[in-house]
């Protein structure tokens, strides 16, 4: 046997150990290197996020605030609801997806299952409506109707249906006081999303996962004050979830209450007027056409001439903020937003923009005054004015000879605001302009405050337009291209518009001011804005900024910040100017175009002085816009009806029948105070109590029952609104000199503008 030296050996041993030393020092060193950085270094973050592992929040959501009418009748409020919720997270962690839970819950709620499934699909771009908005780790509510029954029947089988919740909750209430609806002014609620969280994280007024935002109307531009701050609990937990102490408590704090300047009964009797008066257009033979007036959509605004507060406003077709509520179904989102319905979701009244027709002509008679004519004239009134080949005619092709600007606004004449416009056209150099043309007709329009926002305390109000120079500049640019694409020299009538727009599109042409200067051609107005350019000439001539909002009231009552009237200019003429022009306008009301609305038909003009406009708007390829705008020393009010026919024959009665709710106006021209709804605008606020609660009279289910007492009248259920979900009962018989001012509409009636 042979012996094998040891000193072969040992420096392999050796290489061996030292290797192993140097890997576990290397092992070591990194450890040690690692257990620092997360220890020492990074050990505050760590510890701070650890920490949060073991807090749970819990949310109490705030109530939100009401909204209440300038009495303190409830118009928004809230109640409690038994609502039924899906935890999209839990639902996503089975292995269908919560399919058969949601199919089992179809069931118990007597839903359909794809119904049930729709409501807590993602909304994408993809995916229409119904889906859910909000937050993905929020609750969805798939119903908020569901009975005590159906409540009990989810809580005591909890294991058959795993992330479902069925419990108590307040939600938004529109009770509409008195029939009155007040939906668009109102607007309605749906959750936060994840994008609006992001936005509001660093500002003063976070949103909370849970939270409801205002979408639109008052809901939106007082959203920070009603929503409040919702209440957060944060408690300690073990591993196991159980609580082992309280952390921190930050109590609810309800949202303010505020207080408009809306009156519910005059609201109701606005938006029965508006809509009936659409009613008996569509009766109406449009002899221009051929058929009846579609009168497919109106708006009317009822307004403080002293301080530009609104009192009612209404728009048609209308909804039923409800609907909203707990999660907006297919159905009536396809109701709400479909061209069938006449997208109700607009407040016309504020969005709503067409062509003013000849209620527009006070400002062509201020902007004549300053560029140096005399209001007292005379003025050729003749049946028709040519310029070149073309003839613009009068309305109904009737002259008055010489008259006055006043007599024109009283009569209506086009041709003499023809004539002075086209004389303005010349001097500031036709086609061909001079550098620093007057453009009075145009520029006097922008200082009136067309083609800019009145500045109304509701979101989304559009400017109208005044198609001045720069405009059509602009507007050509655009549409050039489009123009010369289309149009043919010889074609259709469409056609040579877009042949002539192509070459000279740009130019301000003759015939563009002559139409302008009657409020037709390319100019736009919305009724908020004709409703402040005439409250102005009743006050002196201050334009108000119109607004909803009167005051806003803490929820214990003890802060109260009045929202105050604020002007935002004045009308361009001289005192002298508007005493003509107010003088000419009430002449329209006692011998003018709207005299068979008021002087002629018992109206009490000695003690309630009228005055009035009328417009029948003229628009390529529909139906003549109704137009009325008028004003008292009180109020002033505005009511447009498109594709409705003229302004004294569809918008006229029912604006004399708001003014007769008002004051109390009898059959026979005398002043009943106890029936006048409101004869006087209404200054205080409504009484707060003690508990912060606000008093509020109680509401007739007819606003306008104390008008017609004497009369026995008897109340019928209307039938559905368009697009509907908001159902109004309707006077059947609203009183004899009603039904006469109507009849006597239809059959002899002169087509007046």
């Amino acid at each position: 046997m042979t012996n094998i030296p040891e000193t072969g050996r040992t420096p392999r041993v050796q290489i061996r150990l030292v290797v192993i030393q140097i890997l576990v020092l290397s092992l070591l060193g990194t450890l040690g290197g690692r257990l620092w950085y997360l220890q020492i270094r990074e050990g505050d973050a760590y510890a701070k996020e650890a920490s949060g592992n073991h807090v749970q929040q819990v949310v109490q959501p705030a109530v939100r605030g009401s909204i209440l009418d300038a009495r303190g009748v409830a118009l928004a409020d809230n109640e409690t609801r038994l609502v039924v919720s899906a935890s999209r997270t839990d639902l996503l962690k089975m292995p269908d997806d919560g399919k058969a839970v949601l199919t089992k819950l179809a069931g118990v709620l007597g839903m359909k299952p794809k119904e049930v499934m729709e409501k807590v699909r993602l909304c994408d771009a993809e995916t229409p409506q119904p889906c859910w908005n909000g937050s993905p780790y929020q609750p969805i509510p798939i119903t908020d109707e569901a009975t005590p029954k159906q409540a009990l029947q989810i809580r005591e089988r909890a294991e058959d249906f795993p992330g479902i919740t069925a419990e108590p909750q307040a939600l938004r209430r529109y009770p509409s006081p008195g029939e009155a609806n007040t939906a668009q002014v109102l607007g309605y609620l749906s959750p936060v999303t994840d994008e609006e969280l992001q936005q509001a994280q660093d500002t003063d007024s976070p949103y909370l996962r849970s939270d409801q935002v205002g979408r639109s109307g008052l809901e939106r531009q007082y959203d920070k004050q009603l929503r409040g701050k919702a209440g957060v609990t944060r408690y300690e937990v073990d591993n196991l979830g159980r609580v082992i102490g309280q952390a921190k408590a930050d109590p609810a704090e309800p949202g303010s209450n505020l207080v408009t300047s809306i009156d519910a009964r005059v609201q109701r009797v606005a938006e029965y007027e508006l809509n009936d008066a659409m009613k008996k257009a569509r009766d109406v033979w449009d002899r221009n056409t051929g058929e009846k007036y579609k009168a497919d959509s109106g708006a009317v605004v009822v307004m403080e001439a002293k301080t530009g507060r609104i009192v009612a406003m209404a728009s048609n077709p209308t909804y039923d903020p409800n609907a909203w509520v707990g999660g907006i179904s297919a159905k009536d989102y396809k109701k709400l937003t479909g061209k069938s319905s006449n997208y109700p979701l607009l407040n016309r009244a504020i969005q709503g923009q067409s062509a003013p027709g000849s209620v527009f002509k006070v400002i062509p008679t201020a902007a004549a005054v300053n560029a140096g004519y005399s209001f007292d004239g005379p003025y050729q009134c003749s049946s028709s004015y040519s310029i070149g080949g073309q003839v613009f005619k009068n309305f109904e092709s009737k002259g008055y000879g010489p008259i006055s600007l006043g007599r024109a606004l009283e009569v209506s004449c086009d041709t003499v605001f023809y004539r002075l416009a086209h004389e303005e056209w010349k001097r500031d150099g036709g086609t061909k302009p001079k550098k620093n043309a007057n453009d009075w007709f145009y520029k006097t329009a922008h200082q009136f405050g067309l083609g800019a926002e009145t500045g109304i305390d509701l979101p989304n109000e559009v400017t109208g337009r005044v198609p001045d120079r720069q405009w059509k500049q602009d507007y050509w640019k655009a549409n050039k291209g489009a123009w010369c694409k289309y149009g043919k020299k010889d074609g259709s009538y469409a056609e040579k518009i877009a042949y002539e727009n192509c070459l000279e599109g740009n130019r301000m042409r003759a015939g563009d001011s002559v139409n302008y200067s009657i409020g037709q051609g390319d100019t736009l107005v919305t009724p908020i804005q004709m409703a402040t350019i005439y409250a102005a000439i009743s006050n002196g001539g201050t334009l108000y900024n119109p607004t909803v909002g009167k005051a806003v009231i803490s929820a214990d009552g003890k802060a109260v910040r009045e929202i105050e009237p604020k002007a935002h200019g004045k009308l361009p003429m001289s005192r002298q100017t508007l005493a003509q022009m107010d003088e000419a306008l009430e002449g329209v009301a006692t011998r003018g175009t709207a005299a068979w609305r008021f002087a002629n038909d018992g109206w009490p003009q000695d003690k309630i002085p009228m005055h009035a406009k009328t417009g029948t708007a003229e628009v390529y390829g529909k139906q003549t816009t109704s137009w009325f705008a008028t004003y008292t020393k009180d109020y002033a009010i505005v009511m447009t009806i498109s594709q409705g026919g003229t302004g004294s024959g569809a918008s006229g009665p029912a604006v004399r029948n708001i003014y007769d709710a008002l004051y109390g106006v009898a059959d026979d021209g005398t002043i009943d105070k106890k029936n006048a709804l409101l004869p006087k605008p209404q200054k205080s606020l409504p009484k707060v109590r003690t508990d912060g609660t606000i008093t509020s009279p109680k509401v007739s289910k007819d606003p306008a029952k104390e008008q017609r007492a004497s009369q026995k009248d008897e109340t019928a259920p209307d039938e559905q609104q368009l697009a509907g979900t908001v159902a109004s009962p309707t006077p059947e018989n609203r009183d004899t000199r009603r039904r006469r001012r109507r009849n006597r509409g239809r059959g002899s009636r002169r087509m007046l503008t």
